[in-house]
């Protein structure tokens, strides 16, 4: 079988698993955010916290509570790190330990559900921050996400109500309820496919076939694994992600990250449908989702399957950063994958691709990674991108927009744009201001186009919240962990403020009835004005920079 087909059919085999799992998923988280019912375990974590479940909270108290809770997680992790030198399963090792730049960078990092990280997973963090620190902010700021996607919905769904819901509750649920019995299944399903999970420390193996001494990590890895994907995270255990054998041994574990990566994403419209009342709502969202997912991942493949850019022509050019065990197909799909949702794990180095794969692992971020996204913020970001789309549709007729039986008005559309802007102007700003420094060019490995894009490519991440690179760029300097985390910080709680406030907003209204100018949101007719939007406004944010990056590289 040819990489290509071979390539197609661990494509095909992803797409039918998920669309099999779309509905009855959905269906599920639906019935997990709309009860009424609280598990007895749930409500110890309520007394634990102080929170009352039954009282609702505005857009505003709702907004005030996310960000205490990362503020909170941010400072903990942030000492955390600090003192793990004096904790147990720490690796006590030289050069492990963590400077306040670096610690910061990281707790912000995984807070923000980015998992940018400026430093090698295995010789710097111990194995109880692993655990206790980093894949327990895996879990959690997934399930902000998704209790801010919640509270999103629940103001379109609402009528004449300031109420979006309780955060404590969406949080809970969100960790005990999806993200916690997946993961447990999930875990057992990659260490039964190799992956390891061990508490041993670093054991030194000598006599190996070339006769010298190896360092062969161990540690808590499947655990970590699978929330690393599930919650569309990417945080590795090792400083190489999902290329190490210990993380991501064989092609099926390869499929089986991915299928988590896009598991929840997918579904999350579905629940959508189920929310507003209308399934068909819910499907108009998924097919967007789809149809630029679909093209992402197709012209990935190609661009690396062709193997015309920085990477020779000659046979077997394209396996440059790549994995012998996964092949160019199946990490172009892994890439692809991983840059349109936030999850940011790798299995291949994009660094190495070519100019025009490269370019595309970069676009995938740039269009605020809504297809299909991070867990939660993929779902509300493609429903400010709906909403955008009515406006402009409704310019055309010439009438008053609406969407799922609410009017835009200038209030709302303020915010949609203003949400739309907040990523480019990061993104943006901070590539131009490290570009005018020369010491921070210094950090560069490639000079020219590709030096750009390296550091083009590490500000699109911080700022959508994704947290791969381009591997060549030295980051771990005072600038880059300082930079970075503000484009991290500012990248994830602005577009959720935003959103909190238009949610806010739009609970407030009342039914509009629809008439014969009403734009129907639920016809191909949308979908492909929706999927049209997102990519114009993209491109007309980002092409300037990426002529000057990548597509300039590729016709060097």
């Amino acid at each position: 079988m040819t990489s290509t087909v071979a390539g197609i059919v661990f494509l095909a085999s992803l797409i039918v698993v998920i669309a099999g799992l779309h509905v009855p998923l959905g269906d599920y988280m639906y019935r997990v955010y709309s009860s009424d019912k609280h598990l007895r375990a749930e409500r110890v974590v309520y007394r634990l916290i102080g929170a009352n479940p039954g009282a609702e909270q505005t857009w505003g108290g709702y907004a005030r509570a996310v960000l205490a809770f990362s503020a909170v997680s941010v400072t903990f992790l942030f000492v955390f790190q600090l003192v793990q030198g004096k904790l147990p399963l720490h690796l006590d090792e030289p050069g492990t330990e963590m400077t306040p730049a670096l610690a910061w960078n990281t707790a912000v990092s995984f807070v923000t559900n980015t998992n940018w990280q400026a430093y090698s997973g295995e010789s710097t963090q111990g194995h109880l921050v692993q655990m206790a620190g980093l894949a327990v902010q895996n879990f959690v700021s997934a399930a902000v996400g998704m209790a801010v996607a919640m509270a999103f919905v629940r103001g379109l769904a609402r009528r004449s109500t300031g109420e979006l819901g309780n955060f404590w509750v969406d949080l809970v649920r969100g960790t005990l309820r999806v993200l916690l019995p997946i993961s447990v299944i999930g875990a057992i399903v990659l260490v039964a496919a190799g992956v390891i999970q061990n508490f041993g420390p670093h054991d030194e193996v000598v006599n190996t076939l070339a006769g010298a001494q190896q360092t062969v990590p161990g540690g808590p890895v499947a655990s970590q694994e699978v929330i690393k994907e599930l919650g569309t995270n990417g945080g590795g255990f090792f400083n190489v992600n999902s290329a190490h054998p210990f993380e991501n041994p064989n092609t099926f574990t390869n499929w089986f990250e991915i299928f988590l990566i896009l598991l929840i994403p997918f579904a999350l419209p579905r629940t959508f449908g189920r929310m507003v009342g209308s399934r068909k709502q819910g499907l108009a969202i998924t097919a967007v989702m789809a149809v630029i997912a679909v093209a992402s991942v197709s012209l990935t493949m190609l661009f690396q399957l062709q193997a015309h850019g920085t990477v020779p022509t000659a046979v077997g050019g394209a396996m440059e950063g790549v994995e012998q065990r996964f092949g160019v197909a199946n990490s172009a799909v892994f890439a692809a994958a991983t840059t349109l949702t936030s999850t940011g794990a790798v299995d291949s180095f994009h660094d190495s691709y070519t100019s025009l794969g490269g370019m595309m692992t970069m676009f995938n971020m740039q269009l605020g990674e809504v297809a299909p996204g991070g867990v939660g913020s993929g779902l509300y970001g493609m429903l400010v991108l709906a909403i955008i789309t009515v406006f402009v549709a409704g310019l055309m007729v010439g009438r008053t927009p609406e969407y799922l039986g609410k009017k835009i008005t200038p209030r709302e559309i303020k915010l949609a744009a203003t949400y739309f802007l907040i990523t480019p102007l990061i993104v943006l700003t901070g590539t131009a201001v490290t570009m005018a420094m020369p010491g921070q060019r210094a950090g560069m490995l490639n000079t020219g186009p590709h030096g750009l894009s390296e550091v083009l490519y590490a500000f699109t991440s911080a700022a959508n919240n994704n947290g791969s690179a381009f591997a060549g760029i030295t980051v771990n300097t005072e600038w880059y962990n300082t930079a970075l985390g503000l484009a991290m910080l500012f990248g994830r709680f602005l577009p959720v403020i935003l959103v909190l406030a238009l949610a806010g907003s739009l609970a407030r209204q009342a039914k509009t009835p629809e008439s014969v100018g009403t734009l129907p949101t639920h016809r191909p007719q949308f979908v492909g004005m929706v999927s049209g939007v997102t990519l114009i406004l993209v491109a007309l944010t980002f092409l300037p920079m990426l002529a000057l990056g990548p597509l300039a590289e590729g016709i060097h």
